[in-house]
């Protein structure tokens, strides 16, 4: 292996020189940044990431390169502006670069950017007090990690500590994170199939808002001595397209796990703080469950943080005898927590559930009206509040749908294990007017395809 010192030094500096940059870059920095943006990616992180990027490399497109942005606004480096209705898969539920979480950060950035790790660090506990504050029921303790991943790993851990079980009951096209734990729980071939063994638990896929499905399972394993540890479900399945299952789903696997000993784990990666209409998903179904896992917005959109908050009698084998059971050197860092605090001050104080709710409750309709007027285009839609899923008829479509609204500068994605959905899912604070324009520039892509159909 060749190394060149001298050379990451120079290219290093120039890229600090230009991450420190006020201004947009001139129009030749700009085209030399879109150059080497596509060759490293190929090059060095992923080629096939750029490859897929259906809805920006069909629109003829495909050197787009982010740069900056505000609200559900965002510029690339030619300063061309782009509508978001893709939130960064629910990252940025306040938008880009919400300048309370951005200032909050600075100023802890100016203070500690991290914990010694041996002495209390406030901020950590200040975001587990109103995490408590704010979870549904007597949920009351936490532990940080940076991704949603991190923590449903941690939740599965708690799961089995508490209650000495192994067995876990989870749903089919169910998505809980990439890592070896939690890529166990996920309910796609796509993600596992590949991987050969994981988890050495059983894990049970059951079809998603099918009840029945979860007390048979429960019902079996309990027959045949198989310990299950708890049963885990994202409220709304988001990366399968904004699924809600039936009503009584919720609060019959909440009965269900509850006869037979099983932590009922709510993935609220995706769907927490606000989302769906309520600050929680299982609030649409008046649920606590035992453990909830929360990830994405947390950071505002400005760190990665993430959390599971669970009771204090399921957390005390967390803490006793031995109290770093589970511990991660960076997860709730001073930065991320004080993101976190912003984040969760800033939704509580715009009431951004309520405005998630009434904004999915115009939009939502809308597009139920272009399912209507092209049903060779659109299968249905789907979701609540700002999580949305346009399911289409092919992956093709989809690609169309997402392609040709990229060509009109608003920014959605379909997910490669499920093209023919388009999710809607964009920044809680997105303005009336600027969902209309989506509306707009919708209905054109779709009398566009429409026509060749």
């Amino acid at each position: 292996m060749t190394y060149d010192y001298e050379d990451a030094l120079d290219y290093s500096s120039r890229w600090i020189d230009l991450i420190h940059k006020n201004e947009f870059p001139t129009v030749d920095e700009a085209h030399t940044i879109i150059s080497e943006s596509t060759h490293n990616f190929a090059e060095y992180y992923n080629r096939n990431w750029l490859e897929y990027r259906k809805s920006v490399t069909e629109s003829g497109d495909w050197a787009a390169v982010e740069w900056g942005g505000s609200g559900a606004v965002f510029k690339d480096v030619l300063g061309r502006e782009y509508l978001d209705f893709l939130g960064g898969y629910g990252m940025m539920d306040l938008g880009w670069s919400h300048p309370d979480v951005v200032s909050t950060v600075r100023a802890q950035l100016e203070r500690s950017p991290m914990p010694s790790q041996e002495l209390l660090d406030p901020l950590r506990g200040v975001l587990a007090k109103l995490l408590a504050s704010i979870t549904p029921g007597d949920l009351k303790y936490s532990w940080f990690g940076a991704s949603g991943t991190e923590a449903n790993e941690a939740a599965m851990k708690i799961a089995k500590l508490y209650t000495g079980k192994t067995a876990f009951i989870v749903g089919v096209r169910a998505f809980h994170g990439k890592t070896m734990g939690s890529l166990s729980l996920i309910g796609k071939s796509d993600f596992r199939a590949s991987m050969g063994a994981m988890y050495g638990g059983q894990v049970y896929h059951v079809p998603f808002g099918d009840a029945d499905a979860v007390e048979k399972q429960l019902e079996i394993c309990e027959k045949v001595g198989i310990g299950v540890a708890a049963v885990m479900f994202e409220p709304i399945q988001g990366e399968s397209g904004a699924i809600v299952p039936p009503d009584d789903f919720w609060p019959r696997i909440r009965a269900a796990t509850k006869k037979h000993g099983v932590l009922l784990i709510a993935d609220e990666v995706q769907t927490g703080l606000g989302r769906t209409g309520r600050l929680w998903g299982v609030e649409h179904w008046n649920v606590v469950p035992d453990i909830l896992t929360v990830a994405k917005s947390l950071g505002g959109g400005v760190m990665p943080i993430s959390a599971v908050v669970t009771t204090e009698e399921i957390f005390h084998p967390m803490m006793y005898p031995n109290p770093f059971m589970h511990t991660t050197t960076t997860g709730g860092g001073a930065l991320a927590c004080s993101a976190a605090i912003a984040a969760i001050h800033i939704t509580l104080r715009e009431k951004l559930w309520e405005q998630a709710a009434d904004k999915g409750a115009y939009l939502i309709p809308q597009l139920e009206k272009f399912a209507s007027q092209y049903p060779q285009i659109y299968e249905k839609i789907t979701g609540k509040g700002l999580l949305i899923g346009m399911h289409f008829k092919t992956p093709e479509i989809g690609y169309k749908v997402a392609s040709g609204l990229f060509k009109r500068s608003v920014l959605v994605a379909g997910t490669l294990t499920s093209a023919q959905t388009v999710r809607v899912e964009p920044p809680l604070i997105v303005a009336k007017e600027q969902m209309d324009m989506l509306l707009d520039r919708l209905g054109d892509t779709l009398k566009e395809i429409g026509s060749a159909v």
